[in-house]
């Protein structure tokens, strides 16, 4: 028998029972909200979507909850600073219609990408990162081109060792590290070029979601189908999507391609 929102509702409040926490359930929106009682600052969780989790995973997926919850609700409540922390600054890449401003309304701090990414810029927590406002630029009285050279640099620190296949005579590579920025090696300029001096075909790259980056020697027409078929399935399973869109990387420039089936790629 399926779990009703009423059930779920109160095995959260037993989970996240808290006298520094307000909880209230909206029966009509069927969500959770768990916040700050002093900032009013927290969730809101939707109840048939942990249901439904609940069902395929049991306990494991209410424990998981718990952890990303109380993590984010611990860094809503913090004051970060910027100095001193130097080490611990990464470019993030996002899609160019992720929010480029926080829900209090802040402006977060972004760069041009390409014409289907943004850069952000993050400050890592350890099991979690916090995205660079300007307030919290403003505060350290630092300017857009310092963070951008300190992340720039960070990134370049951050191994690039792939997995390889080969398929249809064309190699693929993949970093799929799990530490939160493995798309953003994409902006490792000297990793690209390496990568471009290595290759016998044309260099495409693609970032389908935050946790994975593919590059690809596309020796012939069928690499450019497995590229496409391989880079929508990341897409769609992607805890944070970025593009479905690969690109060439060619005169230290990255172009966006659509793929057509059994076609060579058209430029956006």
């Amino acid at each position: 028998m399926k779990m009703t929102s009423f059930q779920m509702k109160n095995r959260l409040q037993k989970r996240f029972a808290n006298d520094a926490y307000y909880i209230s359930f909206n029966r009509d929106k069927d969500t959770l909200r768990i916040e700050w009682k002093e900032s009013k600052r927290g969730m809101t969780i939707s109840l048939p979507s942990v249901i439904g989790k609940f069902q395929e995973r049991g306990e494991a997926a209410l424990d998981e909850l718990e952890d990303h919850v109380t993590e984010a609700l611990r860094i809503m409540n913090e004051e970060h600073e910027l100095a001193g922390m130097e080490k611990h600054i990464f470019p993030v890449i996002r899609s160019s219609s992720f929010p480029t401003e926080t829900k209090r309304g802040n402006q977060l701090i972004t760069k041009d990408h390409t014409a289907e990414t943004r850069i952000f810029y993050a400050l890592d927590l350890g099991k979690s990162y916090q995205l660079i406002d300007e307030d919290l630029l403003a505060k350290e009285g630092w300017g857009k081109e310092r963070i951008d050279e300190i992340a720039s640099f960070n990134v370049r620190s951050l191994s690039t060792e792939a997995k390889k296949d080969t398929v249809a005579e064309n190699d693929f590579y993949f970093i799929a590290t799990q530490d939160g920025y493995d798309a953003s090696r994409i902006l490792n300029e000297a990793f690209l070029e390496e990568m471009k001096a290595n290759t016998d075909g044309d260099l495409a790259v693609a970032v389908p979601h935050q946790d994975v980056l593919i590059l690809a020697d596309i020796r012939n027409n069928t690499g450019y189908d497995i590229l496409a078929q391989m880079t929508m399935k990341f897409f769609a399973e992607g805890r944070i999507p970025i593009t479905s869109l690969p690109f060439i990387y060619e005169d230290k420039k990255l172009e966006p391609i659509f793929i057509l089936a059994k076609n060579r790629p058209v430029k956006d």
